[in-house]
């Protein structure tokens, strides 16, 4: 009964800290971003030069920037690299 119960405790935790990594403080610039969001269509392509499972979002962009897009992000459920720019 105690090895299951931590068992989920550590299971409980590791969820946590997954998501809070995904909920990074929403600084000025996101707070930009979003506004533009909603005066024009933002359209999202996956990057082709970034390699394997995506866990850091600033690796990410500075990848995206390379292919010419603005912005870029890791996908919260297939950890893909998305790149994002107005359409």
């Amino acid at each position: 009964m105690e090895r299951s119960m931590r068992l989920i405790s550590a299971a409980f935790v590791l969820v946590l800290l997954l998501a809070a990594t995904e909920m990074g403080p929403m600084g000025i610039e996101a707070r930009v971003e979003s506004r533009k969001a909603v005066e024009g269509k933002i359209c999202e392509v996956p990057s082709t030069l970034f390699k394997g499972l995506c866990f850091s979002s600033n690796n990410c962009k500075h990848t995206c920037r390379k292919e010419q897009f603005t912005r870029g992000h890791c996908s919260v459920f297939t950890r893909a690299c998305v790149c994002t720019k107005k359409c």
